[in-house]
C-alpha cells in the first residue's frame, strides 16, 4: 500500500522536538536515542520529549516509520493531534498502537469521516480514556466502534459534528463518565435519552449550544435514564421556553451542578432574578452556572421566590411556591399556615 503523501508523524515530532528547539529536558519527559542508521538518519541523536505532546496543526497526514514511534513515545501519556490532515484510520492507528501508555487523544479536525473505523483498527486505542472527536463529522457507527473496543473510556468529546439524531450502539458503555456533545443539532429529547440508554454511569453531560425544545420524559423516566448524572449543561439550549423544562431537573436523583444561561426561558429576568428563582427551584443543588450555591444564599432565594410569586394569579403560580411557603411558616403557629398572605409577608 502506498504511504499517504503529506508529513509525517515522525517527521513533525522530530522537527518540533529537536535539541535545537528544546534544548534542555522541560518537565516530565525523556531524551530518547535513535541510533544512526547506515543511510544516515535525518533525525538529531536525542530529542528530549516530554510524556505530554502538542502536534496540532502541523499538516500531518500519515504517521511514518512506527518503529521510531515506538522508541520516541514509549513514555508519553497524552498526545494532540488536532488541526491536521489525518483521514485515515490505519495511520491514526499505526501512531496510537506505538504510544503504549497514551491515556489522552486529540483528534479534533482532521477529516476522518473520510474513511471506515474496523474493530481491529480501532482495538489500538483500547487503553485511551480520554478521547476527542470534536469537528471530525466521525458517524455514529464510528462511534459505536469505538466504544466496543475502548473499554476504559471515561470521557468523550463529540461537538460540531452536525449530529441531528442519536444512534443507540447495540451495548451500553458502562465506563463512560463524561460526555461532551455540544454546538450539535440536537432538538428533540427522544435523541437526549439515547445517551442515559447508551451511558448509563454519566456523571457529567454537557449539551450546550443545541436546539433543544423540552424535556418529555417523566419524573420516573428520567431517574432510570440517568440515574447517576450530577452534572448537566443546558447553556444556550435555544428552545428551552417553559419553567416545567427546569423542574424536570428535580427528577435526576444525584444531580448538584447545573448550567442554564442563554435560554430564551430566561431573558426576561434580570440577573439576579434569574438566579435566585433557579437556586429555589432546584433544591438539591450545589453550583449553578459555574458559581457555588453560598450558605445563606438558597434561603433567600426561597424567600424571593415566593415574594415573586405571591401576587399573581394562582393558576398562573407554580406548584412548588404552595411546598416553599409552608415551609416558610413558623411550625408553632400552625393556624397561620391559613392566614391571608398580607400577613405574612413579615416572615419572608
Amino acid at each position: 500500500m502506498d504511504q499517504p503523501s503529506g508529513r509525517s508523524f515522525m517527521q513533525v515530532l522530530c522537527e518540533k522536538y529537536s535539541p535545537e528547539n528544546f534544548p534542555y529536558r522541560r518537565g516530565p519527559g525523556m531524551g530518547v536515542h535513535v541510533p544512526a542508521t547506515p543511510q544516515g538518519s535525518p533525525m538529531k541523536d536525542r530529542l528530549n520529549l516530554p510524556s505530554v505532546l502538542v502536534l496540532n496543526s502541523c499538516g500531518i497526514t500519515c504517521a511514518g516509520d512506527e518503529k521510531e514511534i515506538a522508541a520516541f513515545c514509549a513514555h508519553v501519556s497524552e498526545l494532540d493531534l488536532s488541526d491536521n490532515k489525518l483521514e485515515d484510520w490505519h495511520e491514526v492507528s499505526k501512531i496510537v498502537s506505538n504510544v503504549p501508555h497514551l491515556e489522552f487523544l486529540n483528534l479534533s479536525s482532521n477529516p476522518l469521516n473520510l474513511s471506515v473505523l474496523e474493530r481491529k483498527c480501532a482495538g489500538s486505542f483500547s487503553g485511551v480514556r480520554k478521547l476527542v472527536l470534536n469537528n471530525s463529522k466521525a458517524s455514529w457507527e464510528t462511534v459505536h466502534t469505538i466504544l466496543q473496543e475502548l473499554p476504559d473510556l471515561e470521557e468523550l468529546f463529540l461537538c460540531l459534528n452536525d449530529y441531528n439524531t442519536v444512534s443507540c450502539s447495540p451495548a451500553c458503555c458502562n465506563s463512560l463518565k463524561l460526555l461532551h456533545i455540544t454546538d450539535n443539532n440536537l432538538k428533540d429529547w427522544t435523541e437526549i435519552r439515547k445517551l442515559g440508554i447508551m451511558f448509563p454511569s454519566l456523571d457529567t453531560l454537557v449539551l450546550a449550544n443545541n436546539s433543544l425544545s423540552t424535556i418529555e420524559d417523566s419524573e420516573d423516566s428520567l431517574a432510570r435514564l440517568f440515574p447517576n448524572l450530577r452534572s448537566i449543561s443546558l447553556h444556550k439550549s435555544a428552545g428551552l421556553h417553559s419553567w416545567e423544562d427546569v423542574d424536570k431537573l428535580n427528577s435526576f436523583p444525584k444531580l448538584e451542578e447545573v448550567r442554564l444561561l442563554g435560554i430564551p426561558l430566561l431573558q426576561p429576568y434580570t440577573t439576579e432574578e434569574r438566579r435566585k428563582l433557579v437556586i429555589a427551584r432546584l433544591p438539591s443543588i450545589t453550583k449553578l452556572n459555574g458559581s457555588v450555591i453560598m450558605d445563606g444564599e438558597r434561603e433567600d432565594s426561597e424567600r424571593f421566590f415566593i415574594r415573586y410569586y405571591m401576587d399573581f394569579p394562582q393558576e398562573e403560580a407554580p406548584f412548588s411556591y404552595l411546598g416553599l411557603w409552608v415551609d416558610f411558616l413558623p411550625l408553632s403557629q400552625p393556624s397561620r399556615r391559613d392566614a391571608p398572605s398580607s400577613l405574612l409577608m413579615r416572615d419572608i
